[in-house]
């Protein structure tokens, strides 16, 4: 039996895939956005999904729903928004913006498992922004835990991902147990035009001004989209085979650009920004900048900004971006560029996650084992749901996110790019 894994904060879950190629298997997850909810579903079909917020989940809940019983949970992993800093001389954690961190906290004395492991934003390990850091160590002393000290900031660059993105990695391992070490990076390096060159210009496909999917041939190759296409046997990846249509194209759905946009695209050098609407342009032998998540709403529904293309005059599509984030091919995001984008850059790439994973099945002499039991995607309609109609399937009360307002149609190509 496969060591048992859960997964807070899930997002569409980056670190659910990752903890999976280490050779553990994700009995539950547990996210509050219900349209995130949707797509978890869709890609890991055999992990239970509680959608609710973590504020409202008890260990004994996730026990029950991931059907666990009194079994030994080995890891629990996520990374809870921490968002206030109180005055000097008062506890970091007696704000109540906090207090996800504090439900964390609960979740892993509840649940008891050997390890768990906090991500977060690099700012956070920085004064007086650290104190928070501090206090949990401390909190987790007392419920006998032992952190893995000093913690790390590790650049997802450094692990096989062609994008630079520093995350904060707090491991914990209880009383009793061998703890873990922090991978080390690895020597090789993927750059955007390993990842990126063999996936045809979306704007040769009329139809993905609809829809976000074309059957269509990918190009040649390079040993990275070898990996995420399926087409190399990495004796590393331990996850569940996914059936899947290897000749289609998915995640494609087209931006619309003005005249005047393509050509403000073309005359930027690659890996410089372009000087109006400051995008970043891709450099073939270089590597992504951070891409980042759009806000709600009730933060202004700002779409991040997406680098430009190194070879055409557009920004990158959900796919691309999901390259670049080291999600493999047959795993999807929601259908539309906004939500598709917002998860990609909420979530932590899951080759990244693989590398933290590894070193805690390491820690407990743990030997991977493959299924061989190929697991069936679930059904699309998961990847089409706006907020309302997530929030009927999962069966949440109000909306528990606020949506984007928005009078256009679902599978809109207009972007608002353009400046």
């Amino acid at each position: 039996m496969r060591p048992i894994g859960i997964d807070l904060f899930a997002c569409a879950g980056g670190m659910s895939l990752g903890f999976e190629q280490a050779g553990f298997d994700v009995r539950v997850a547990v996210e509050i956005d219900p349209v995130h909810c949707a797509v978890h579903a869709f890609n890991f079909p055999n992990t239970a999904i509680i959608c609710k917020s973590v504020s409202e989940v008890s260990g004994a809940d996730i026990r029950k729903a991931g059907n666990i019983g009194d079994a030994e949970i080995a890891v629990v992993f996520g990374g809870a928004p921490c968002q206030g800093f109180s005055m000097m001389g008062k506890r970091v954690l007696d704000d109540p913006r906090n207090s996800l961190v504090l439900d964390f906290i609960r979740i892993i004395a509840e649940l008891r498992p050997k390890h768990f492991v906090f991500e977060n934003v690099k700012g956070i390990t920085i004064a007086p922004h650290s104190a928070i850091l501090e206090e949990m160590v401390d909190a987790f002393l007392e419920h006998g835990y032992k952190i893995l000290q000093p913690w790390r900031v590790l650049n997802a660059v450094d692990y096989g991902v062609p994008q630079k993105r520093e995350r904060l990695f707090l491991i914990g391992t209880r009383t009793g147990n061998r703890s873990p070490r922090y991978p080390r990076p690895s020597l090789e390096r993927v750059t955007c035009g390993d990842a990126l060159g063999d996936i045809p210009n979306a704007e040769h496909f009329p139809e993905l001004v609809h829809t976000d999917s074309v059957k269509t041939h990918l190009g040649n190759p390079s040993r990275y989209a070898m990996k995420m296409r399926g087409l190399l046997n990495d004796d590393t990846d331990f996850s569940h085979p996914r059936v899947w249509d290897k000749g289609v194209l998915t995640g494609s759905l087209r931006a619309s650009h003005t005249d005047l946009s393509r050509s403000r695209f073309l005359a930027t050098t690659p890996g410089d920004t372009e000087p109006v609407s400051r995008f970043f342009k891709l450099a073939p032998d270089g590597f992504c900048n951070t891409l980042r998540a759009g806000t709600n709403t009730d933060r202004g529904a700002f779409s991040a900004p997406r680098p430009i293309h190194y070879a055409f005059p557009r920004c990158i599509t959900v796919r691309e971006a999901q390259r670049l984030h080291g999600y493999p091919d047959w795993f999807r995001m929601h259908v539309t560029k906004w939500h598709g984008f917002r998860q990609v850059g909420n979530s932590v790439p899951p080759p990244l996650a693989h590398a933290v994973a590894s070193s805690v099945m390491a820690a407990m002499d743990g030997k991977p084992t493959r299924p061989t039991k190929a697991i069936k995607l679930g059904p699309v309609s998961l990847l089409q749901m706006d907020l309302t109609q997530a929030s009927e399937h999962f069966n949440v009360q109000g909306r528990a996110i606020a949506p984007r307002t928005r009078n256009r149609d679902l599978f809109t190509a207009t972007e608002e790019v353009d400046a």
